[in-house]
């Protein structure tokens, strides 16, 4: 089974600029998530809330490292994962265009 989030947005402290470091600046999430459907199903509401929580709290210096954190943690969280892509993009931080990192998490 294949779980898509789109365009999962809120505002959280990322970045190393200064004023990054300051004010929540918005981000946007797209995570694609395969699994092994036998008798448990992911629930995707526990995963909007488990990367939205730990983006608040962590206040990730780095892109890549909130890409790491989440894909451990979700695989921690949901063991039935196989495979997890997942998309951080700060839509804000420069005028003329969006900026995103992605990372694909293959597990098993």
């Amino acid at each position: 089974m294949r779980i898509y989030i789109e365009d999962l947005t809120f505002k959280c402290i990322i970045g190393i600029l200064d004023f990054e470091r300051v004010k929540p600046q918005k981000v946007i999430l797209n995570i694609e998530l395969d699994y092994d459907y036998k008798k448990e199903f992911i629930n995707y509401a526990q995963v909007v809330e488990l990367v939205k929580s730990r983006m608040k709290k962590k206040k990730f210096l780095l892109i890549e490292d909130a890409l790491k954190d989440l894909g451990k943690n979700i695989k921690k969280k949901f063991p039935q994962t196989n495979r997890v892509n997942l998309k951080i993009t700060k839509p804000s931080i420069l005028p003329d265009c969006k900026v995103s990192v992605s990372n694909t998490f293959s597990f098993n």
